[in-house]
């Protein structure tokens, strides 16, 4: 009788698992969603493998067979994390836009995006806590931003073209511009808000600053 009450959870569970077996791209989804926000959370040092295998009723065996390794799952994420960023900016159709509308709509895409994820901000950060050593590992993530820069650059020589913006700047640091501006709206609201008493997190602040930063940004490059 006890032999059969205590037989049943292991039962239980490997039948989930052999049920995740047969879904891989299911499994892997799930895993990269949990680990996502466990290393957001914890940076990579801080994540533990058994969190995420029990959040996703999983074991440390699949996420290793899957990933090879904390390490692996770690760069597993950061390349989810830029591949969806980067799917949904080529959804934006810029190119049926003049210059200056495309431009607009790319940098509110953005800081909405940004605003929106704050996993992904806190995976950056901590990743640039190690210097970058993960995501230099990664050809995905490095191919990833190959658009992205041609991206606003194709804006930028139309509106040069056009004769609405300004020659001479680099795309990389426009790009790095609407980066920064969109960023820092994440990664220093608690503490922005505490020093000047504001409230960052209403409707109304929300457009008012994208407005702001979209501002910036077109009056940087305008003619």
């Amino acid at each position: 009788m006890n032999q059969s009450v205590h037989s049943a959870p292991r039962t239980a569970a490997a039948k989930a698992e052999t049920t995740r077996t047969h879904d891989p791209e299911r499994t892997m989804a799930d895993i990269l969603a949990v680990a996502t926000r466990e290393f957001a959370d914890k940076g990579l040092a801080g994540a533990r493998v058994d969190a995420i295998a029990e959040a996703t009723r999983t074991s440390k065996r699949m996420l290793y067979y899957y990933f090879g390794n904390k390490e692996g799952l770690y760069v597993a994420v950061l390349e989810n994390a830029y591949s969806a960023m980067r799917a949904i900016e080529a959804e934006l159709h810029l190119e049926d836009l003049e210059p200056e509308a495309a431009l607009r709509k790319l940098v509110s895409h953005t800081v909405d995006y940004q605003r929106e994820h704050p996993d992904f901000i806190r995976l950056v950060m901590n990743e640039n806590m190690h210097r970058g050593e993960f995501m230099a590992q990664s050809k995905v993530i490095q191919q990833l931003n190959v658009p992205a820069i041609d991206g606003v650059r194709r804006i930028y020589e139309r509106g040069v073209r056009d004769g609405v913006f300004r020659p001479g700047l680099d795309p990389v640091d426009i790009h790095m511009s609407i980066s920064a501006l969109s960023v820092f709206n994440v990664a220093n609201r608690h503490t922005f808000s505490l020093i000047f008493k504001r409230d960052l997190e209403t409707p109304e602040a929300i457009a008012a600053r994208r407005d702001s930063i979209v501002e910036m940004i077109v009056r940087f490059v305008r003619q």
